[in-house]
């Protein structure tokens, strides 16, 4: 495993070592971690709603030179947002 640092206001600090005292958590690491799972999880439930939206509507032209320039996926984000 490799250590990232990070810096917190001191209210955000307070925050996670509350969470760690609670009992849930054995360590502020522990804690961080399940929190990076949680949004990893919520992005890729989003990125999966918005394909399904995408895929359920109109036919989509996707320029190839977008997709080259920005990624497939960026491309597909911008234009269910314009809908």
């Amino acid at each position: 495993m490799t250590s990232l640092n990070i810096s917190l206001p001191e209210a955000l600090k307070n925050y996670v070592e509350g969470q760690v005292a609670s009992g849930d958590w054995g360590t502020p690491s522990e804690f961080i971690r399940e929190l990076i799972r949680q949004d990893k999880e919520r992005r890729l439930g989003n990125l999966e709603q918005e394909l399904i939206a995408a895929a359920r509507g109109a036919t989509l032209e996707l320029s190839v030179a977008d997709i080259r320039k920005k990624g497939l996926l960026t491309v597909l984000r911008e234009r269910t947002r314009r809908r």
